[in-house]
């Protein structure tokens, strides 16, 4: 499976992953070590935070994306696109994969709103 996991530096999770633009792009199965295979480098205007959900993204190739925190646009867009979204305290790319596929990863607190965005009818956040 292929598990993208934003960052800020391509070697910790960036805590934002709708204002991300960069990812560590991993293949990854239970019981063996992630391999990092790619990796994805968004222009500002492609960051999942804007982006909606009827054109093509670079995310699109994935099953999973890991990031620190992700507010609810973040996580119906992914999940839209068919994506499961993970969010994590973890800092360390490939133990929070690992993490995941055992059922052991401590997740990140849930926002209790969409910090201040308003979801549209048009796919737009503003």
């Amino acid at each position: 499976m292929k598990i993208a996991v934003g960052t800020k530096d391509f070697k910790t999770i960036a805590t934002h992953g709708g204002r991300t633009r960069r990812f560590l792009v991993y293949e990854a199965e239970a019981g063996s070590d992630p391999v990092e295979t790619g990796r994805i480098e968004l222009a500002e205007e492609e960051v999942l935070h804007l982006c909606g959900d009827g054109r093509p993204h670079p995310i699109d190739s994935v099953g999973a994306v890991i990031t620190g925190s992700s507010g609810v646009g973040f996580v119906a867009h992914m999940r839209r696109r068919g994506i499961e979204p993970v969010t994590t305290l973890e800092t360390d790319p490939v133990r929070a994969i690992r993490g995941w596929f055992a059922g052991t990863l401590a997740p990140a607190p849930e926002p209790p709103h969409p910090h201040d965005h308003h979801d549209h009818a048009d796919g737009h956040h503003h």
